[in-house]
């Protein structure tokens, strides 16, 4: 049997990059998207071609948000795969308004905790409580250098991803003694649909030496590392953060 993969998120972006690697990889998958079926559809459609080996792909709409959402997410995975090896916890979403510190909104700040830490957060939980009946398992989750890297017209998204990223060492400590392993991937300037909106900044940015890596990343970037995780490749490491930024997060004098 194939193993299994929920990726949340997973319809476009670099939740897409890291389905179709993974199908590669022979991983069976549950992509969640939140309301785009076509765009899920078709991310299922581009796994079944890429897929060296015969798998299954099936998508499941859920909004992580909603405690009732994601119950039925992880009750689907149960009921259609009986097992669950790896959840990838890349759902998120940006502000609708890139605004200042001092004018933002309460409601953007809530929907960006809402869907960004909530979410995972109690995600998490649930596969956790199901990994540890199986006494296996590996959770990633995507994060972003903005993390730690303030952007005063956007600081509901920053706050959502300094949040997000104490998920994994918490859960790393809580599971090691199951043998879950718990994992960190923060991207950089990765090449979206999300980032379109800046793609004339960063360009020059970028030229201008913003990365050692003169480039911006692909989802197939990021996809790449959650691959070595799935295979096993870092088996004495967990509640590790693992940059995929085209080396933004070095300091130089």
């Amino acid at each position: 049997m194939n193993p299994v993969a929920l990726i949340t998120g997973g319809s476009r972006g670099i939740g897409r990059g890291i389905a179709l690697e993974l199908a590669k990889i022979g991983y069976d998958l549950v992509i969640n998207y939140a309301s785009n079926e076509a765009a899920a559809q078709e991310t299922a459609q581009q796994c079944l071609k890429s897929a060296g080996t015969p798998v299954w792909v099936e998508i499941f709409p859920a909004d992580i948000s909603k405690t009732a959402d994601r119950a039925n997410l992880v009750d689907f995975c149960r009921k259609r795969f009986g097992q669950l090896d790896l959840l990838v916890n890349n759902a998120g979403v940006a502000p609708n308004v890139r605004a200042d510190i001092l004018e933002a909104s309460e409601e953007s700040f809530d929907r960006l905790i809402n869907i960004n830490v909530k979410g995972p957060y109690f995600l998490t939980q649930l596969v956790a409580k199901w990994m540890i009946e199986q006494r296996a398992g590996k959770i990633v989750t995507i994060s972003s250098v903005s993390a730690y890297t303030a952007s005063t017209n956007r600081g509901d998204y920053c706050i959502a991803k300094a949040a997000l990223s104490m998920i994994t060492p918490l859960y790393a400590a809580r599971l090691a003694e199951y043998g879950i392993r718990v994992y960190e991937i923060r991207p950089g300037i990765i090449e979206t649909d999300m980032t379109a909106v800046v793609k004339s900044k960063y360009d020059k940015l970028i030229g201008e030496g913003l990365t050692p890596i003169r480039r911006w990343g692909t989802p197939a970037d990021v996809a790449k590392a959650v691959t070595a995780i799935a295979q096993d490749l870092l088996p004495f490491s967990t509640g590790e953060v693992i940059n995929v930024d085209g080396g933004f997060h070095i300091r130089t004098l």
